[in-house]
């Protein structure tokens, strides 16, 4: 009885921590993301086209789609894949430094095409932290603590990328382009060593690999397509989702393309956009867990993807960036809920012994929508114009929305 006792304790205090390691984690990684909303705004200031603006986007979803299995593959057989998990988000946080010291060395003429050069070799980490985050999460959080732990987690996001941006465009207009943006990505690059210092701390079980993944390509092909028939559920919401976040994907590109171009904003404007949304999302993080225990994950999945819909609808109606910081602060309060709530509803349906690979999977279909819905979204504004592209992810977003009212699959035993 004692040893069981003092085995529940160590494994009481290694939950503490490693819930401490992430939370510390996210300091580093939601300092360094504070420069993610201006890297397209960086490159259209330059003088890049919609489609390079677009491609941005895109390219991790081309490499996502051509590599997440077999990355997935590649995790599922490492007993632990937290060293993964940590290098690879030093790497993609490192590409914001690089492309700094770029934009200060090379002619703007020559900066566009090195940084999506730069951002084209990102997308090779970026395959692997997306599925490893998910497994690692998972495996602190266990099935009762996705909620708690991912909302505290990106409620350090919202409250550091709040005073992050605010910090930011009160200076960045204050210094001559492109020195602002090269001086910006530096210096937020370095929350990637705290991101990685802490990040490898975590400590979860090994596992031994399943055989899938010691199986022949052939063999392993034929089991994994088992594996899915065995997991209606799995596949079900990952095709919903799939519809999803390419409504999502769409519209990424075109949104900064038409404050830019339509809306005319300045960088501090633009800033205080994505800081309205981050901030409201905070609200959202608070609320939607307990909304969840009082109502149900089904209700707030549906209520968060009919309600992101406001956001590319009303902009377009009303392109006025008064207006705009308004309705980006609604969307980030069902942002936050939707975040929740899709990986809650994604991990509910995926075999604990195949997590890896089974995120892989739902990686690619996300990596798919985000090859061609950017570019799409780019293409189709060349036609019908950034507000009527607008409109479209609207409505692709609303047809998400009814997907998820389809009565749900259930789980095979």
């Amino acid at each position: 009885m004692t040893s069981i006792n003092a085995s529940s304790e160590e494994d009481l205090r290694i939950q503490k921590l490693n819930f401490r390691y992430v939370q510390i984690d996210a300091v580093g990684v939601s300092i360094s993301n504070v420069a993610a909303p201006f890297l397209p705004v960086f490159l259209t200031r330059l003088g890049a086209t919609n489609f390079q603006v677009g491609l941005l986007t895109s390219m991790p979803g081309v490499t996502g789609l051509l590599l997440a299995i077999v990355v997935g593959r590649f995790l599922q057989s490492r007993k632990n894949i937290v060293p993964w998990y940590s290098l690879s988000r030093l790497m993609v946080i490192l590409c914001y430094a690089l492309t700094g010291i770029l934009a200060l060395l090379l002619e703007e003429k020559y900066v566009i095409v090195a940084t999506l050069g730069i951002w084209a070799f990102a997308t090779i980490p970026q395959t692997a932290l997306a599925v490893a985050f998910s497994v690692v999460m998972n495996g602190v959080a266990g099935p009762t603590g996705r909620y708690a732990l991912l909302s505290r987690r990106w409620t350090i996001f919202g409250l550091t990328g709040v005073i992050g941006t605010f910090i930011v465009t009160r200076v960045i207009d204050l210094i001559d382009f492109p020195v602002n943006y090269a001086a910006m990505f530096l210096i937020l690059s370095l929350g990637g060593f705290l991101s990685f210092y802490f990040s490898q701390k975590i400590t979860l079980p090994d596992q031994p690999p399943p055989p899938l993944t010691n199986a022949s390509p052939r063999r392993g092909l034929r089991g994994l397509l088992e594996l899915l028939k065995a997991n209606p559920a799995f596949l079900s919401f990952s095709l919903k989702r799939f519809v999803y976040f390419s409504a999502l994907t769409l519209g990424a590109p075109i949104m900064p393309l038409f404050l830019v171009r339509e809306v005319h904003a300045t960088d501090s404007q633009i800033g205080a956009v994505n800081m309205a949304m981050t901030l409201v999302m905070l609200a959202g993080y608070f609320a939607w867990p307990r909304i969840t225990l009082r109502r149900s994950g089904r209700f707030v999945l549906l209520a968060t993807t009919l309600g992101m819909v406001l956001y590319p609808a009303l902009s377009a109606l009303t392109p006025r960036i008064e207006l705009i910081i308004l309705y980006a602060g609604i969307a980030g309060f069902f942002q936050g809920g939707l975040d929740l709530v899709f990986f809650d509803e994604l991990m509910k349906t995926v075999p604990a012994e195949y997590s890896a690979t089974f995120v892989a999977i739902a990686q690619s279909m996300q990596y798919l929508s985000m090859i061609l819905a950017p570019l799409l979204g780019t293409w189709l504004a060349g036609y019908i114009g950034l507000a009527g592209a607008l409109w479209v992810s609207a409505g692709l977003r609303f047809l998400g929305f009814v997907l998820f009212l389809l009565p749900e699959k259930k789980q095979a035993a």
